[in-house]
C-alpha cells in the first residue's frame, strides 16, 4: 500500500468521525466533535499499522486491531456518568464504539461501507431520538411538552466568572440545550444575577432540581432557582 493511501484512508476516518461527533457537539455531550474524530482517526491508524507494521511467518495484521473493540471500551466508559439513580452517557459512549468501528472500516479501504456506517448512526442519533421518546413516555399532559427553563443564580461581583462556569457545567449534563448565559445586577449593592436559559423536548423538573442541587452546594452562590414557561403557564421552583 503506498504512502497516498494511506493518508487517503485515514482523512476518510478523520472526516467520517467529525461527522459523527457534530450531533454530539450539537447537543453538548461529553464526547463531540474532536473526541469522535481522534477515535475514528486512531482506529483507522491502528488498522493501517496491523495491515502494514508487520512481516514474516509471525506477524498477526489482525492482532492490533481486535484490540481496539476493548480499548475503546476503557474511553467510553469515561463519558458515563451516575447521577443520583440516574446514568447518563451510555448513549454517548456508544456513539464513541461505532466511531471507532468506522475509522477501523476506513483504516481497511471499506470506504462505502464506513460511510454507510456513518450515516447509521447519525440517523440513529437523530431520528430515533423522538421516537425513543414516543416509545418511553406519551405525552398527557402540559408537563410532558416542548419547553423552556430559565436558571437563575445570584452571586457576588467577585465570584461571577466562577459561577458561570459552574452554572454552564451543571446545566450541559442535562437533556436541555443551553441557548444562552448572561449577567446582571440583582438590585442589591455586590450581588450579581446570573441567568441561563434553556429549552427541550419536554419537561422534566427532575434534571432542572438536579441541577440546582448541584449549584446550591457551590459557598459563593447566595441563592438559585428556576421557572419554566409551556405556553401560557409558569412554574417556579
Amino acid at each position: 500500500m503506498t504512502t497516498l493511501e494511506m493518508v487517503v484512508r485515514l482523512l476518510a476516518g478523520v472526516g467520517l468521525g467529525t461527522v459523527i461527533g457534530f450531533e454530539r457537539q450539537y447537543r453538548s455531550r461529553g464526547a463531540g466533535l474532536r473526541t469522535n474524530a481522534l477515535v475514528a482517526a486512531g482506529a483507522t491508524l491502528f488498522v493501517l499499522l496491523s495491515a502494514n507494521g508487520f512481516e514474516g511467518n509471525s506477524a498477526d495484521p489482525t492482532r492490533v486491531a481486535a484490540q481496539i473493540v476493548s480499548g475503546i471500551g476503557f474511553l467510553g466508559a469515561g463519558v458515563i456518568i451516575r447521577d443520583g439513580l440516574n446514568v447518563r452517557g451510555l448513549n454517548t459512549a456508544a456513539t464513541l464504539w461505532c466511531s471507532a468501528a468506522v475509522g477501523a472500516l476506513a483504516g481497511a479501504g471499506m470506504l462505502t461501507t464506513a460511510l454507510a456506517g456513518t450515516v447509521a448512526v447519525v440517523a440513529v442519533n437523530i431520528a430515533l431520538r423522538a421516537a425513543g421518546r414516543a416509545v418511553d413516555r406519551h405525552p398527557e399532559s402540559v408537563e410532558e411538552q416542548a419547553a423552556s427553563y430559565v436558571f437563575v443564580a445570584v452571586t457576588n461581583d467577585e465570584n461571577e466568572a466562577h459561577v458561570r462556569a459552574l452554572l454552564v457545567q451543571a446545566l450541559t449534563r442535562t437533556d436541555f440545550r443551553l441557548t444562552s448565559v448572561s449577567s446582571a445586577n440583582s438590585g442589591t449593592p455586590g450581588r450579581v444575577e446570573v441567568r441561563a436559559e434553556l429549552v427541550g423536548d419536554q419537561r422534566d423538573d427532575r434534571q432542572m432540581e438536579s441541577a440546582v442541587s448541584r449549584l446550591s452546594l457551590e459557598p459563593s452562590v447566595t441563592s438559585v432557582g428556576w421557572h419554566i414557561s409551556v405556553g401560557a403557564d409558569e412554574a417556579q421552583s
